[in-house]
C-alpha cells in the first residue's frame, strides 16, 4: 500500500504542479491554512443525493439557512434521504442493492473504511487535483489526516477538526465543598484516596467519586491516561512498538486504586449499574464530589443548581497523576463520523469539488458562526447569541449549523459563546492537560475478521476479570495469572496484527 508520507507528499506535489502549469486559474488559491479567495466565476450548479442521519433534537429540515449558504458558495444542492430505521442498516441495504446515493454520512469511520476497501466508496485522495483547500488543510493537520487513512493508504471519509471538542473529558470537583472544609484538589491518586476518605467522614452517606460508565469499564479508558497507558492496544510514541495497556504493571496500579476505593466505600456500591439519572442526582444532592466526565457537565449542573443553591460550584480539577509525569486527561475530543462518496456516482468529482470548499477559512467561519449577524451579534466587543436563539441546540435546530453533513472544519468557540465564564475557562485550562493524540490502527479486509474475533474474546476477558479485581472477587496477587490468560486468549496475536497495521502508516 501507499505509505502515509508518500501519499501526502504526492498530494502536495500534484497540487503544486497543477498551479504551476495552469497559468491564470479560476480555481481558488489556498494558503497553508486552507484559506481560499472567492472565485470570480459562478459556481456550477449540481444536485447530489445524500443519506444523512438526523438527530431528534434538531431533525433535518430542507429549509435550513445552512443549505442556502452551501448552495451560494459551492453551487451544490442536496436531495436528502433519511434512514427508515438505523443508519447502519440502511447503508447495508444500499450497498447490497448497489443503490448508493452520491454522498453518504457514516457514523463510523471503521465501517466506511470497510466498504471503501470493497470498492463501494471513492478514494478521496484520487481527486486531490480538484481539492486544493483540503490539500492545504491536510498539511496543517497531518496527524488528523493520517488518522483518516484506511489500511490500504486510501481515504474514504472526509477528515474533520474542531467539533470533537464536544467530547472532551475532564476531572471536575465541588469547589464550594472543598473550600468549605479547607480541602485541596488531589494532585496524585494517593491524595485522591486521602481526600476521598475525609469527604466520606464529613458526609457519611456520600460516595466521593462517582461515574456512570457501568459494566463496560469505560471509566478505566479515561483514568488510564493518568497511569501512562490505555485500556486497549496502542502504539508507544517512543519505541514505535505496540503495547496492550490492561496487562501492564502501571495499569495494575490503577486497578489497585479502584479496588481500594471500592473497599473504602469511596465509590457507589452499585457502580456497575449506576445509570445517568442516578448519577446526576448524586452530583446534585451532595452525594458525590469528584467526577470524570464530559466538560459540558459543568454548565449542565451549575446553571440549574445555582438557582436553588448559589454556593454550588462544580469546577475544573487538574487531573491527579497515577504515576509521576502523567497528570493528563484522556484525549477524547475527536469524532469518527463524516461524509463519504459513492465510487459509482456519476458526479463524484463534482461532489468532491463542492466539499473542498468546506476546508477553506471562509467555510470554517460560515459553517461555525453563520452568515453575518443572523445567529451571533457583537455587543461591547463580545459575541452573543441573538435573542431568538435559546442556546446552541436551538441554533442547530433552527439554522442547521453543526448538523451532520454541514461541517468538516469547525470553530468550537462558536458553541462556547452562550457558555458561562466558568465553562469557557475550563476549556482553556483543560487544553493544558491533553494527553497525546493516538492514531488508531487500520486493518485491511484480510485482517478484519480475525481481529474482530480475537478482540471480542480479549475484551470480554479483560472486562470480566478487571471487574472481579475491583470487587475483590479475585485477589490482585493473581495478576500474573490474569496476564497469562489474556495472552493465551489472543493478546499476543492481536499485538502482532496491530503492529503490522501501525507499520503500514510509517
Amino acid at each position: 500500500m501507499k505509505k502515509w508520507s508518500i501519499a501526502l507528499s504526492t498530494l502536495m506535489l500534484c497540487t503544486t504542479l497543477l498551479a504551476a502549469c495552469s497559468g491564470k486559474s479560476a480555481e481558488p488559491s489556498p494558503d497553508a491554512g486552507g484559506t481560499s479567495k472567492p472565485a470570480a466565476a459562478e459556481k456550477p450548479k449540481n444536485t447530489f443525493t445524500m443519506l444523512l442521519e438526523a438527530h431528534p433534537n434538531w431533525p433535518y429540515n430542507k429549509d435550513w439557512p445552512v443549505w442556502k449558504t452551501i448552495e451560494e458558495k459551492t453551487g451544490a444542492t442536496f436531495q436528502v434521504q433519511l434512514p427508515s430505521g438505523e443508519l447502519k442498516d440502511t447503508i447495508n441495504l444500499n450497498v447490497a442493492s448497489g443503490n448508493m446515493p452520491d454522498i453518504t454520512f457514516f457514523a463510523s469511520r471503521a465501517d466506511a473504511d470497510k466498504f471503501g476497501q470493497q470498492g463501494v466508496l471513492a478514494d478521496i485522495l484520487e481527486y486531490k487535483n480538484v481539492m486544493p483547500n483540503l490539500t492545504a488543510w491536510m498539511k496543517k493537520y497531518p496527524d488528523i489526516a493520517k488518522a483518516a487513512l484506511a489500511a490500504n493508504g486510501k481515504m474514504y471519509m472526509l477528515p474533520n477538526e474542531g467539533f470533537g471538542e464536544t467530547n472532551r473529558i475532564i476531572w471536575m470537583y465541588r469547589q464550594d465543598i472543598f473550600d468549605k472544609h479547607g480541602l485541596k484538589p488531589p494532585t496524585t491518586y494517593e491524595e485522591f484516596i486521602t481526600v476521598g476518605k475525609k469527604l466520606k467522614e464529613l458526609y457519611p452517606n456520600s460516595f466521593p467519586f462517582a461515574f456512570r460508565t457501568g459494566p463496560s469499564l469505560t471509566i478505566m479508558n479515561y483514568t488510564s491516561a493518568q497511569f501512562g497507558t490505555t485500556n486497549t492496544f496502542f502504539l508507544d510514541e517512543k519505541t514505535k512498538k505496540v503495547r496492550y495497556g490492561p496487562i501492564e504493571d502501571d495499569f495494575k496500579k490503577m486497578v489497585e486504586f479502584f479496588h481500594r476505593m471500592n473497599k473504602e466505600g469511596l465509590i457507589p456500591p452499585d457502580w456497575l449499574t449506576l445509570n445517568v439519572q442516578q448519577w446526576q442526582n448524586m452530583v446534585s444532592n451532595d452525594q458525590t464530589f469528584m467526577i470524570l466526565d464530559y466538560i459540558g457537565r459543568l454548565d449542565l449542573f451549575n446553571i440549574p443548581m445555582k438557582k436553588t443553591n448559589p454556593a454550588f460550584n462544580l469546577a475544573f480539577m487538574p487531573p491527579p497523576a497515577g504515576i509521576p509525569g502523567s497528570a493528563v486527561n484522556p484525549y477524547t475530543h475527536f469524532i469518527e463520523s463524516g461524509v463519504t462518496f459513492s465510487a459509482k456516482s456519476k458526479k463524484v468529482k463534482e461532489a468532491m469539488q463542492a466539499y473542498d470548499w468546506f476546508y477553506s477559512e471562509e467555510a470554517k467561519q460560515l459553517m461555525s458562526w453563520g452568515t453575518g449577524d443572523e445567529v451571533y451579534i457583537t455587543e461591547n466587543g463580545k459575541k452573543k447569541l441573538r435573542p431568538e436563539f435559546l442556546d446552541v441546540s436551538d441554533v442547530r435546530k433552527k439554522t442547521g449549523l453543526a448538523t451532520n453533513g454541514t461541517y468538516t472544519w469547525f470553530d468550537y468557540d462558536a458553541h462556547l459563546v452562550p457558555a458561562t465564564p466558568e465553562q469557557r475557562a475550563a476549556y482553556d485550562q483543560a487544553r493544558k492537560y491533553d494527553s497525546v493524540y493516538r492514531v488508531k490502527p487500520q486493518f485491511n479486509e484480510g485482517e478484519l475478521s480475525t481481529v474482530a474475533l480475537l478482540q471480542t474474546a480479549v475484551d470480554k476477558h479483560r472486562t470480566e476479570q478487571l471487574t472481579r479485581f475491583v470487587l475483590g472477587e479475585r485477589p490482585l496477587d493473581q495478576w500474573d495469572q490474569y496476564v497469562a490468560e489474556a495472552k493465551k486468549i489472543g493478546v499476543d496475536e492481536l499485538m502482532k496484527l496491530t503492529q503490522t497495521a501501525y507499520d503500514r502508516l510509517k
